[in-house]
């Protein structure tokens, strides 16, 4: 019998109001179930975002309580799917935020969390300049969740630009990897689709990437573009702009497939550099 998870991503245009983004984040997701997705994921700061980045800890909130989680555990648990909750910006007891991945199962219960290991600090040749770090407490441990269905690789956004996190996520066996985001439109347009590309193809593993698309705050852009490609590196799905959803059936013996016409995950060498 085929292995087939049918697997969904959001696209989102999140603004400042987080009751605003709920209500659609949730018809989407509904949407989704409704289409008969039963692994769905959303964006990075799913229905809270706020530019510049220092206005965040302001309305932030703790994970205990937080409106949009518990929104969305009650969803889950309706619909009977699992959500991955792409991340929120969770308050912490110092004052600082964790970029926070939730994994919801179809109990409506927190399966997984994961926390945004690599921080984007950086000033862009168009003049942007963004410091992460200022108001985002970096992650320590990568995480795969078992879904039952299938074990996932969790990260989020810039983690993208980071293979080792999803070579060891591989190694350790997931089958998906899960990448929200919200990337800028010049690094979107330049590096989204062909690093989405080269993490499914030298892992040998399905990527869903769900983004963040158009205007936000202050003028701030987002790349939109969701996609869920396949370990030999087809795109499945894609979303260019606006906000929606994509679908995809997920065939996991492909994954086993593409790992065995391609064995690298077991040729991997620990090596010095010479001179």
């Amino acid at each position: 019998m085929p292995n087939i998870v049918k697997a969904a991503c959001v696209q989102l245009n999140v603004q400042p109001n987080i009751q605003e983004n709920l209500k659609v984040t949730e018809q989407l997701i509904r949407e989704a179930a409704g289409q008969g997705a039963k692994l769905i994921l959303t964006p990075e700061n799913t229905c809270f975002m706020r530019f510049p980045l220092n206005l965040r800890p302001k309305d932030a909130q703790p994970q205990e309580g937080h409106e949009v989680l518990t929104a969305i555990q009650k969803l889950a648990a309706e619909l009977e799917v699992w959500v991955i909750i792409g991340s929120l910006g969770i308050k912490l007891e110092e004052g600082r935020l964790a970029n926070r991945s939730f994994v919801i199962s179809d109990k409506g219960e927190i399966a997984a969390t994961y926390d945004k290991i690599h921080m984007f600090d950086v000033d862009l040749p168009n003049g942007e300049s963004y410091r992460e770090s200022k108001t985002i407490q970096p992650g320590e441990k990568a995480v795969i969740s078992d879904t039952g269905m299938a074990k996932v690789g969790l990260s989020i956004c810039y983690d993208l630009r980071f293979g080792a996190l999803y070579r060891q996520l591989a190694q350790q066996g997931a089958d998906i990897l899960t990448i929200p985001a919200a990337f800028t439109v010049p690094t979107g347009e330049a590096h989204w689709e062909v690093l989405l590309r080269a993490r499914a193809i030298e892992n040998g593993a399905f990527v869903m990437a769900a983004g963040q698309s158009g205007e936000h705050e202050n003028g701030y852009r987002t790349w939109g573009h969701s996609m869920i490609i396949a370990p030999w590196g087809e795109i499945l799905a894609e979303k260019p702009d606006g906000v929606g959803i994509i679908t995809a059936d997920l065939d996991l013996d492909e994954v086993a497939k593409a790992r065995g016409a391609i064995p690298s995950l077991q040729h991997d060498r620990n090596f010095e550099l010479g001179t």
